[in-house]
């Protein structure tokens, strides 16, 4: 085991990269606790790489930015997104392999005047981890804790402490490229789950798109990828 886990003995930590989808759907109910806040998760999507899955930052192998995603599992991947907010992913999978579970949302379940805080524009309690960009405010988290250990570091990963509800599943959020992998989880009826929203290709994207086809030739789509 690395030594930024060896003193956990979680299951999904050992378990291969292409499990991903059974370790996002497992830390469903987890919670997980920083700066004074604790969250319980509600929400979580999964990645994988190795060429299986269009969406992952790491589907086309190894670069300065995705490197954290290829191991140890249970350290955070952490990355910003339309130059504001940031986001906060647990890796799993075995060194070298790459995968990564998105930490949508979640309900606040302690530090909730410290979250409020943190989340003034929240309009309701439900909100103030609903959403990747709000968990990670509302946790306190950023940039400095990419590769940081989310099972024996001060930001923390604890298993639930009673059974876990309905989990239900769909296509994950605002993704362009493999738009209906089921690989997005949620607990159903939870309020602090996000909505569901499919992504949709720039005007500029779909005139390039239709010219390319006009004159024969191959398109070739673009889009953000997480």
């Amino acid at each position: 085991m690395d030594p930024l886990t060896n003193s956990v003995d979680f299951a999904w930590l050992d378990a291969p990269a292409a499990d991903v989808v059974t370790t996002a759907r497992g830390l469903l109910g987890w919670t997980l606790a920083a700066n004074g806040v604790r969250v319980r998760l509600t929400e979580v999507e999964a990645y994988l790489g190795g060429g299986l899955d269009g969406a992952s930052h790491a589907n086309r192998g190894r670069t300065p930015r995705n490197s954290v995603m290829f191991g140890p599992a249970g350290v955070a991947y952490v990355y910003q997104i339309y130059g504001v907010h940031y986001c906060v992913n647990v890796v799993c999978g075995q060194v070298g392999e790459a995968a990564a579970v998105l930490l949508r949302a979640g309900e606040v379940i302690d530090g909730l005047e410290t979250a409020r805080q943190r989340r003034p524009t929240a309009r309701a309690d439900r909100d103030l981890a609903r959403g990747p960009g709000c968990l990670v405010r509302a946790l306190g988290l950023g940039p400095a804790d990419n590769g940081s250990s989310l099972v024996t570091g001060p930001a923390r990963l604890l298993p639930p402490t009673e059974k876990v509800g309905d989990i239900e599943a769909g296509p994950r959020v605002g993704v362009a490229s493999a738009h209906d992998y089921p690989w997005r989880f949620w607990l159903k009826g939870e309020p602090s789950v996000s909505a569901y929203k499919r992504h949709t290709p720039k005007k500029r994207s779909i005139e390039r798109h239709m010219s390319k086809t006009s004159t024969g030739a191959e398109a070739t789509p673009r889009g953000r990828v997480r």
